[in-house]
């Protein structure tokens, strides 16, 4: 696996790396601002590039929209300011990033602090290159007796915050049904992305929590490094991944757990745009019960790989541009919600 580092400290370049090597990766090369990355990108495109975000020129951000405009590659973001520049990881991650991960650093002997958790956001992005396929959950059948209402479930992963931001910012503040998400997004991160996209929509919006039971109108994302499954009467489940998923959170294990629950057959499923196929088989099983599945469309997609791969598989009733996708979901659900009234 041959890797590019775009970064302008040279500590950093140095931790980048050593852990690269050590762990048998080549590095491909190294930029020192985002002009000179995207450049060097085009001309020799690497397999995976670890990319800063607070660079002089040009920042990760625009750097990352460029490359995945005009050379596309995998880029994981690998910054030393998560916390203070989340509107730029978050603008990153729309572009077209995978993931975002705190920079390596050096101890005053020499030592190495984060590089393990670095190698570990490698690994599973060479797995989704190479198409690593992720085991099924069959939760049990329940009978449930209290009303519960219709759900939005929504997958997404690479370009996933500014789809889910354009998503629910079209979705009214007295939208009929519940929303629950799986973002593949690390765990330290998620908070922040619920708090962020909280400022995006008139929804509520927040990590979901075991045992909280879903309310229309309010939106729920699965914390990172853990599965979200839905278990009797709309009660949100919360368990330790990643067992033998690839994903986690797993959007296929989310989709499948929500076949047998008794929830509303006017429910829906959503694929957004992501690497993989997280998620299609999770939804042909939902399509198949009777709910209406959307998936969003190439053009509008960053990258079309588990919406694709749902459209390949027969599992989207609706293919749509992103842009049309929440005037769908409004009509959908005061429609149904009129009837269930009349």
């Amino acid at each position: 696996m041959r890797i590019a580092i775009i970064n302008d400290m040279a500590l950093a370049v140095e931790a980048l790396k050593r852990v690269v090597t050590a762990a048998g990766f080549e590095v491909a090369w190294v930029a020192h601002n985002g002009e000179i990355g995207v450049q060097k990108c085009c001309r020799d495109t690497p397999d995976l590039v670890l990319m800063d975000l607070v660079m002089p020129v040009m920042d990760g951000a625009e750097a990352t929209r460029r490359i995945m405009r005009e050379c596309p590659c995998s880029i994981l973001i690998v910054t030393a300011s998560i916390e203070s520049n989340s509107s730029k990881v978050f603008e990153a991650m729309g572009a077209g990033a995978l993931d975002v991960v705190a920079t390596p650093e050096l101890g005053p002997g020499g030592g190495l602090e984060g590089g393990a958790v670095l190698i570990s956001k490698i690994s599973v992005i060479r797995k989704l290159q190479g198409n690593g396929r992720k085991s099924t959950h069959k939760p049990p059948v329940q009978n449930i007796r209290r009303a519960i209402p219709p759900l939005l479930a929504i997958g997404s992963s690479t370009g996933g915050p500014t789809a889910l931001a354009s998503l629910l910012g079209g979705l009214p503040e007295d939208f009929p049904a519940a929303v629950a998400i799986v973002q593949h997004v690390d765990g330290q991160f998620s908070s922040n992305l619920a708090q962020w996209l909280d400022t995006q929509t008139p929804l509520k919006v927040s990590i979901a929590r075991s045992g909280e039971q879903i309310k229309a109108g309010h939106v729920v994302i699965a914390p990172g490094d853990n599965h979200m499954l839905m278990g009797p009467g709309g009660a949100v489940q919360i368990t330790m991944g990643p067992g033998s998923s690839l994903y986690v959170p797993s959007v296929d294990l989310f989709f499948e757990s929500l076949c047998c629950v008794g929830l509303p057959l006017n429910s829906a499923a959503v694929l957004l745009t992501g690497m993989g196929a997280d998620g299609a088989k999770g939804m042909l099983g939902l399509k198949n019960s009777g709910w209406l599945t959307i998936a969003q469309d190439e053009q509008s997609s960053v990258v079309w790989g588990m919406p694709g791969a749902a459209v390949k598989m027969g599992a989207a009733r609706e293919i749509c541009a992103l842009s049309d996708i929440p005037r769908i979901l409004v009509r959908h659900f005061n429609k149904k919600f009129q009837e269930n009234r009349s």
